[in-house]
């Protein structure tokens, strides 16, 4: 055999085996609240946990595979769209009014472009209609109306309004009218969110959501909005947060994440702790979930619980709920 060709082999032999060993991450969350094992009982905390399972072994085939970080967000988050344990998608809380309204967001690290989609209506999967934001349109946020007539343009799936009605979120509104009251904090469980670092070494964040129980005024959170709810730089982080919306947009949480990484060479974890110190001084609560350009990743709240996995490329996985789980 000749010299080149042994040396062809030996190379190709040399990069098949580089490919085996790049590294990926998924890190998913179904929303941080109160909760309690008298409020979850052991059926349910089985179905939740199930269900992120199924989220977390699809990421992982797909970036096992080869998949890129935004193709396996999507995915990823559309099994929890597609589920009624979650306020998104199928299972989205009730406004006042008593419909749902939905909102989403996706952003690349690689390019930093990202879209939204926010009080959707009708759009079986918001998830995919952000991406579709992202990548077949000029803008990074579209809302109501105009964000559906969009989505029809793109060949989504729109369905009416009452797929997204499930009893148990009806009910919930139903207990908020009568009482007349502000909701509480247990009603934020459920945004459902995603992070990915993929084989090729580019971050991704994705967030979808129904809002808030007895939302009024055609309310927006932070989930549509990049840079509060949403954000990935493939410099610094993937992040996607879950709770009050309102003081996540104030402290452009996700963003501020990123530049404590950047600006004070933060590691992810502790950016992620500083920034959950913020919101809880301001008596704000919520959960949040990131992955860095390494692959290390945080999953950190300042709420009795929060649905939260991730898995490795190296095997190592967690699937969650209660704090000091």
């Amino acid at each position: 055999m000749r010299l080149s060709t042994v040396l062809f082999f030996a190379f190709l032999i040399l990069s098949l085996s580089g490919q085996s060993q790049k590294k990926y991450t998924v890190v998913i969350h179904g929303g941080a609240g109160v909760m309690s094992k008298e409020l979850i009982n052991e059926t349910a905390r089985s179905e939740y946990k199930a269900k992120l399972n199924e989220a977390l072994e699809l990421g992982n085939k797909m970036l096992a595979e080869g998949a890129t970080a935004t193709d396996v967000v999507v995915k990823v988050i559309n099994i929890m769209e597609d589920s009624p344990l979650f306020n998104a998608g199928k299972g989205a809380v009730f406004t006042h009014e008593g419909v749902n309204e939905l909102d989403a967001s996706i952003m690349e690290g690689r390019t930093l472009n990202a879209g939204a989609v926010a009080g959707v209506r009708d759009i079986k999967n918001p998830i995919n209609a952000a991406r579709a934001v992202m990548e077949h349109s000029e803008h990074v946020m579209l809302s109501g109306p105009g964000a559906s007539q969009f989505a029809k343009e793109q060949g989504l799936e729109i369905v009416p309004n009452t797929y997204f009605y499930t009893e148990s979120r009806y009910q919930s509104l139903q207990q908020l009218l009568k009482k007349e009251r502000e909701r509480t904090g247990k009603d934020n469980t459920g945004t459902v969110g995603c992070v990915v670092l993929d084989s090729y070494g580019n971050l991704c964040a994705g967030t979808s959501t129904g809002g808030m129980t007895n939302k009024r005024y055609g309310r927006i959170g932070d989930s549509p909005v990049i840079g509060a709810g949403t954000y990935a730089n493939n410099n610094t982080c993937a992040v996607s947060c879950t709770g009050h919306g309102e003081y996540y947009i104030r402290l452009g949480f996700a963003r501020d994440i990123s530049a404590l990484m950047e600006y004070k060479n933060l590691d992810l974890q502790t950016a992620c702790r500083e920034e959950i110190n913020k919101l809880t001084n301001m008596r704000g609560t919520g959960g949040v979930i990131g992955v860095d350009k390494q692959g290390n990743i945080a999953m950190e709240f300042n709420t009795s619980g929060m649905f939260r996995g991730y898995l490795k490329s190296s095997g190592e996985k967690e699937i969650a709920i209660f704090e000091n789980e």
